[in-house]
């Protein structure tokens, strides 16, 4: 690709994905109750579902989508409850899911779950197909071939993707760290938990 492409490119994608949205709350969230490192299971299911969305949207498959909005709504309902679930989870624990006490950390949500959360979120996010199905078309010339050009830009997207993520979950973990400084667990809980919920509502109601 040329470099004057991804010098336009780059930004916009960066731009989208730093802004606030369900998969940098998901993130927040995360951070703040079981710290960056445990996060990066989540950051895995997000990312794949990222390539998966883009890729699809590269390919035109995202119009199947747009002719059968029934079953977008459907998942995107499913996923916002099931985003919504651990929200009240987070609410009604007593300290195990936000402490970063080594001691505790047998109570926080498994790899696997986090994982699912990750993808989940990142494939029912309106914002990502919208994003995805406007402006990777123009990015991608149709007198080349297509399988390189969408490797590079799905590449890039995904370190940018990854980079947000992490500046997202670490200043969850900084602000757990001064919470759980105070003796704050509960209030820990509590803000994680009402994140969890928003983004939940959010995925369902977009």
């Amino acid at each position: 690709m040329e470099l004057s492409v991804l010098a336009l490119f780059v930004p916009a994608s960066f731009f989208v994905s730093v802004t606030p949205g369900l998969c940098m709350m998901l993130a927040l969230s995360l951070g703040i109750t079981v710290g960056v490192r445990h996060t990066l299971w989540m950051v895995i299911g997000e990312l794949v579902g990222v390539a998966l969305v883009a890729l699809a949207a590269g390919l035109g498959a995202a119009v199947v989508m747009v002719q059968y909005p029934a079953i977008f709504q459907l998942f995107k309902y499913c996923g916002g409850a099931y985003l919504a679930w651990i929200g009240i989870q987070m609410w009604r624990s007593q300290g195990q899911l936000a402490s970063l006490d080594a001691a505790q950390r047998s109570g926080r949500p498994s790899a696997k779950s986090l994982i699912a959360q990750g993808f989940i979120t990142a494939v029912a996010n309106p914002k990502g197909w919208a994003f995805f199905i406007a402006l990777l078309p123009p990015f991608i010339d149709q007198s080349k071939p297509l399988a390189p050009q969408l490797s590079v830009l799905i590449a890039t997207i995904l370190l940018l993707e990854t980079l947000c993520l992490l500046i997202y979950a670490g200043g969850g973990q900084a602000l757990s760290r001064l919470l759980e400084h105070a003796e704050n667990v509960r209030l820990i809980n509590r803000i994680s938990g009402t994140l969890m919920l928003l983004v939940g509502a959010w995925l369902a109601l977009s």
